[in-house]
Parts: structure tokens; C-alpha cells; sequence
């Protein structure tokens, strides 16, 4: 293992919760829900985002699109019409459940094929364009993961991330509810160093993005939050005051506001 690959590794492992706090947590701090991503697959961008722009380009007409850590099918959706076959991998069925109906709403062909990457890289075809968003910070292995999309795609993958890691918009609540400061690493620019290091070549735009947009009441992003800080329901009042200035609304649904984002994309061959 390279030496960007292993900072990497060890900086996602940082972000481990402590033992003692994640034995008192109510409820698992790890779960997402499925509407969630179902919301944000819904919402059409008003016009397609830096990550869409580079994997449109790469996209022949009618072509196919595999989504990787699909949830909903934001990423793939968003390819339509142009896009005429999607292919989703995720681990959860609820997730893929989602997937398959909003291709289906959107009058495409699907694919929904259940496991993690690159496990099921074996089991999954090849495609036009494979796409791959807000996923590689739970992927300790980076490295032979994003060979495997290499492997996967005829002309070109697109990977969208944070700037950040997605939790460190959070790390002042973890000092102020629990006295303990949250690590600040990895980021993009060290998503950047392992992808160069397994012999890609990508090229990157940076741009904000509206984060996490899709919470239907205001009280449902409290509670994802106070999951995350694996805290009991009562304390909700005191994070809904301690997260004040940084919840945004887009179209009736709550979120974390305005996040930088990095759109990652290099070409198969």
C-alpha cells in the first residue's frame, strides 16, 4: 500500500465513534433513511451540476450509466434522457427498492444489483459512463475501488465528494455535547493524492452545492443529527438551537445548507 493510500486509511479510521459513547447511543448513528435519498432522486436540479456536465459529455446518446453506491439514483437520474439504461449497486434493498422505481417513473431501463464495491464488481457489467457520488469517504481501500469503476466504465467515471468529510459539519456539536474534537482529515485534495497514486490521472472542479436538501420536516434533520451524535430524543431542542444558523431550506425541504463540493472524473482509457 502507497503512502497516500495508507494516510487515507488510517485518517477515515480517526473517525471512529468511542466505544463508550456508541454503547450508550438509543438508536445506531450509522442508519440513513431511505426517503431521504428517495427526495433528493426527486429533485431535478434546475440546471445539471459540474458532475453531471462531465459525465453528460462522456454519455452517447441512449447510452448506459452504473451508479455505484446508487441510493435513490440521484446520480444516474439526472443523466436522463440521455441516459437510456441505468445500473444501481448498493448494499441496502431499501435503497435499490427506491432505485428501481424512480427509473421506472423516469421511463428507463434499470439494473439494481445488491453488495458493496468492489465486492460486486464481479457480479456487475460494464457501462458507458459509471458515476459515483458521496461515497468514497466510507471506503478505506480507495485505491483498488476506484480501479474496479475504472474497470467498469467504457468511457469515463465521475466521482462527486464533499470537500470535507460530510460529518465535519458537525464537529463543533461533538465538542460542545460531548467535550471531544473530531478529526479534520481526510479530505478531497487526499482523495486526490491516492487516485494518482493507483495510476489515474483525474481532473477536478470544485463548486457549492445545496447539502443535503431533502429532510420534509425541519425535526426529521434534528433527529438524523442527534442520531449521528448518538444522543437521546430529548436533547433535540438543544441541537435544533446549536444548529440555528446553518439548516437552509430549498423547495420546502430542510438540510445543512451550501457545502463546497468536488467533482473527480478521469477517462477510462
Amino acid at each position: 500500500m502507497g503512502a497516500a493510500a495508507e494516510r487515507w486509511r488510517e485518517a477515515l479510521a480517526s473517525w471512529a465513534i468511542p466505544e463508550d459513547i456508541l454503547a450508550r447511543a438509543p438508536e445506531s448513528p450509522w442508519s440513513f433513511p431511505v426517503e431521504l435519498f428517495a427526495s433528493r432522486a426527486r429533485a431535478a436540479p434546475t440546471e445539471p451540476t459540474p458532475s453531471n456536465l462531465r459525465a453528460l459529455e462522456s454519455l452517447p446518446e441512449g447510452g448506459s450509466v452504473l451508479d455505484v453506491g446508487c441510493g435513490a439514483g440521484a446520480a444516474s437520474l439526472a443523466l436522463v434522457p440521455k441516459a437510456a439504461i441505468l445500473i444501481g449497486v448498493d448494499s441496502s434493498p431499501g435503497m435499490l427498492d427506491a432505485f428501481s422505481d424512480k427509473a421506472r417513473e423516469a421511463g428507463v431501463r434499470s439494473t439494481a444489483i445488491e453488495g458493496s464495491w468492489p465486492e460486486a464488481s464481479t457480479r456487475t457489467p460494464t457501462a458507458d459512463v459509471v458515476v459515483c457520488h458521496h461515497v468514497v469517504y466510507n471506503v478505506p481501500g480507495l485505491g483498488e475501488f476506484a480501479l474496479r469503476l475504472t474497470d467498469h466504465a467504457r468511457q469515463r467515471v465521475v466521482v462527486e465528494l464533499t470537500a470535507t468529510h460530510p460529518l465535519s459539519n458537525i464537529n463543533d456539536l461533538w465538542l460542545r455535547f460531548h467535550g471531544i474534537r473530531r478529526p479534520d482529515r481526510p479530505t478531497a485534495d487526499d482523495a486526490m493524492a491516492v487516485l494518482q497514486e493507483a495510476g489515474l490521472d483525474p481532473k477536478r472542479e470544485d463548486f457549492v452545492s445545496f447539502g443535503g436538501g431533502g429532510f420534509a420536516r425541519r425535526a426529521d434533520l434534528i433527529a438524523f443529527v442527534r442520531r449521528r451524535l448518538c444522543l437521546p430524543a430529548e436533547r433535540d431542542p438543544e441541537i435544533e438551537i446549536a444548529m440555528a444558523d446553518r439548516i437552509g431550506e430549498q423547495e420546502g425541504r430542510f438540510g445543512f445548507g451550501d457545502r463546497p463540493v468536488v467533482a473527480l472524473w478521469w477517462d477510462s482509457a
